[in-house]
Order: C-alpha cells, then structure tokens, then sequence
C-alpha cells in the first residue's frame, strides 16, 4: 500500500510509515495512491460472511501486502470482536449501532485495530512509541482502551475543558497506567491544532528520537483509525441484504458529521465498491461542511459549544481527503453527498419523537442523524420510496448512532424524561478519581511539557 500527502510536497509512504508518523512531513495527511475494488463474487455472497470475515478481507484489498494475512486476520479477530448490529426504527429506516465496543462508542473500531496494527509494527522495530490524540469526547478513552498497558506505548489525551459530557470526561482521566489526560484550556480545534504543530516541530521529533521514540496520531488523521470506519460500511450492506435479499437498491447512510472521518471512511468503501446511493453529512451548529457543499467555498470557523459535542468541529481534518477523492470539485461531490445542519432545539425535539413514537432513545449525534435523512427525505428532488420487505425495495434508510445514550445522561435523560440504565462498564468509571493535566492552547506550554516528558 503506497500512500501520499494531500498536501502534495513529501515524498509517498509506505503503510507502516504512514501509521507510524501519523502525519506527512509536510503537514498532510496521508491518502492511498490506488484505491482497489472488491471482486463481484464478494459482493454476491456478502451476506453469507460474518463481520470478521468481511473486515479481513477489505482491509487485505486496501493494506495488501504490508502485513503477513495470518497477523492481519489475528489483528482483526482481535479488534473488530464486538457487533454493530441494525435496529429497525420504522419501516426501511434503520439506526446502525455503533457502540457495542469497549468503550461505547464507535471509535472502538478505529482506536482498537490502530492500536494492534501499532503494536506490530514495534514488535518489529523494538521503538518506543508516544501517541498524541486529540478529542471531543470518544476519541481519547477508545484510544486509551485500545492501547492501554500495551508495552511501548503511551498515550497523551488532549481534551477541550468543560466541553465534553461527565461520563466523557470520566472515562478519559481515571484510566491511569500508560494513559494521561490533558485538559487544554480551549476548544476541540485548539487541542486538534496542537496535535498537529506538534508533528511539525523538528526539535521535538528531535527529542523524542534522542530517546528511541517517536511522536503519533490516534486521530482520524491516522490512516489506520481510517479504515476500520469503512468496516461497518460493508457490515450494514451484508446485514441488509440479508432483509431485503438480492433486489435490494442501494442504501442512503446518514452519518453525525464533525471531523468528517466517518464519511471518509464511507466514500472509500463506495471507492471499493459498495453499492451506496448517497451519503448524508448531518452537522450541529458547527456547519462548516454543509456550507461548503452549498457554496463551493470552504471557511473554517471557530467551532461552538452543542449538546452533540463530538461533532463540535470548525476546521474538519478529513475535508482534505475528501477533496482528493473528488479533485477537488464540489460538483462532483453533491452528486454523492447531501448535507445539512440542525440546532439543538431540534436535535433534542428528534430525541422526544423518536422515543415517544417508536420507543428507542438516540444520543444526540444518533439524533442529527436522523435529522438529516428526515430533511433529505423531505428536500430530495426524487423522494426515497418506502417499501416492504417483501417487495423490491429501493434504497434503504440508515442513520448512524454513534455513541451509547448512558454517554450523555444529562442531556438525554431530562428530554424524554427517562431514566437511562448504565451499562457496568461506563458505571465502573464514575467513581474514580480525576486524575488531569491543565495546559493552556498555546503551543509553547504543549511543547515543553512534551519535551519534559520525553526523558
């Protein structure tokens, strides 16, 4: 697998560097040169494979050689061992659930194989390794169970203070060992633009080699957090076909959009072949990607403060890979993307009705979601015909749940008034201790705690 910066000016990479250095030397992020497409015959008996055995074999088309099959096919047993099963929501309209990992959120996926894959490729070096992840929330405690303990790695958390929920927090800064938290006086984008100087700093780098490490990313950045979100793309396509058996049209995948990494995830296995005819982008408040699809033009913006706080995001990392998938051409990107964005009076008016009506309670990025293939249903220029399941049906309905609700129970709880059970893993954590670091956004202060922590 040969990779390339989208910002055009390093030399290409091979996977393991590409994994290892998170970023490309000349701040971009690193994209396949070649994306490779799925024989007809897999596609023909999808649903006949079990989740395992479809990640296995996209990601052996996507890494190809750089990892022997038999290490690849243990490190996808080993991370990919838990489900994201569908739950139907109403006739064709499906939430896909995400959160059955660890953690209780889908960056499981990403962070767990990330994690494994790292992990053989230090074995191989005999490196030492220092992740720096940026999060709003699920990022940083999928990450640290990833890796927790792994010998070789250690992980710093950078998290927006007071701008992710209790539990969030919670799970981010009691986990210990290999793992610390540290709590950035500023937003997502702030903890997002540190990482990122960080990889650019040569006298850092410098630092860390003196002592036989090395900096990485755990952000979607990476191109190995990437493309396990691809995974449950596939995942869905098999469970539904299965439903709807071999006449099925292809499905409409509403996703929560905030770093864009999710959607990238989705255009690639399109790339791959997956029969998908169109992909919601759902933003919050933060709009920056609805915008551009509308306008053409693309301006980060400071991101703001929502009840969907993942997707708090004002300068989405992965619009860059997205561009190089379309050249750049907004044109071509409408004809497979709609997007548009929601308030939280609306997305918590969603949460209300689809537990009063149907009886399944969402979490807030699970309900942006939802908003956004309503609104696509609604504004479509040719309406998605709803059908039975006995019938030839066109185009299937999914929308993306993200993160278990019990994450958000101070949001969630008091708009439909119902208490949420806490799974004991999520309860295990609320009664340790906070254990943080507080920085301030200013990339001098982040620069020499690194340094001071280097030795």
């Amino acid at each position: 697998m040969k990779l390339f910066s989208t910002n055009k000016k390093a030399a290409s990479a091979t996977f393991e560097k590409a994994v290892m250095q998170g970023l490309a030397e000349d701040g971009g992020l690193f994209m396949p040169t070649e994306i490779p497409t799925l024989t007809p015959n897999f596609f023909a008996k999808i649903d006949t494979l079990n989740f395992q055995e479809i990640a296995f074999t996209v990601a052996k088309t996507l890494i190809q050689n750089d990892i022997p099959e038999k290490e690849l096919e243990k490190i996808i047993y080993e991370s990919i061992n838990f489900d994201a099963p569908l739950k139907e929501i109403k006739e064709n309209i499906y939430a896909l659930e995400l959160f059955h990992g660890p953690t209780l959120a889908f960056k499981d996926f990403g962070a767990r194989f990330m994690a494994r894959i790292m992990s053989y490729f230090i074995n191989k070096t005999a490196k030492k390794i220092t992740i720096i992840v940026a999060t709003s929330g699920d990022t940083g405690s999928a990450v640290a169970s990833g890796v927790y303990n792994v010998e070789g790695i250690r992980v710093f958390l950078l998290y927006p203070s007071n701008k992710v929920s209790k539990i969030q927090e919670q799970q981010l800064t009691t986990m210990g060992g290999n793992i610390q938290a540290l709590e950035i006086d500023g937003t997502f984008d702030d903890c997002q633009k540190l990482v990122k100087e960080a990889f650019l700093d040569q006298e850092l780098k410098n630092i860390f080699a003196e002592n036989n490490d090395s900096l990485a990313s755990a952000n979607s950045i990476n191109i190995a957090r990437l493309i396990p979100q691809s995974f449950y793309y596939f995942h869905a396509y098999s469970q539904l076909k299965k439903i709807f058996g071999p006449n099925m049209e292809p499905p409409i995948f509403s996703i929560p959009s905030g770093n864009l990494g999710n959607l990238t995830a989705g255009l690639i296995a399109k790339k791959m072949g997956l029969p998908i005819k169109k992909f919601i982008a759902a933003n919050n408040a933060n709009d920056t990607f609805t915008e551009y699809l509308k306008t053409g033009n693309f301006t980060a913006k400071p991101s703001v403060k929502t009840i969907s706080n993942a997707m708090d995001v004002g300068n989405p990392s992965n619009f860059v890979r997205i561009q190089e998938l379309y050249q750049n051409n907004p044109e071509k990107m409408r004809q497979d993307i709609w997007s548009a964005s929601f308030s939280d009076k609306e997305t918590a008016a969603a949460l209300k009705k689809v537990f009063e009506k149907y009886n399944y309670i969402m979490d807030p990025h699970g309900a942006v979601a939802y908003l956004g293939l309503q609104a696509y249903l609604e504004n479509s220029p040719a309406p998605v015909t709803h059908n039975t399941k006995n019938a030839s049906v066109n185009n299937p309905l999914i929308f993306f749940e993200t993160a278990h609700p019990a994450k958000f129970l101070d949001i969630v709880e008091p708009i439909i008034n119902q208490k949420i059970p806490i799974p004991d893993r999520l309860a295990a954590c609320l009664t340790k201790e906070k254990i943080t670091t507080k920085l301030s956004k200013n990339f001098t202060d982040f620069k020499n705690f690194l340094a001071k922590n280097a030795k």
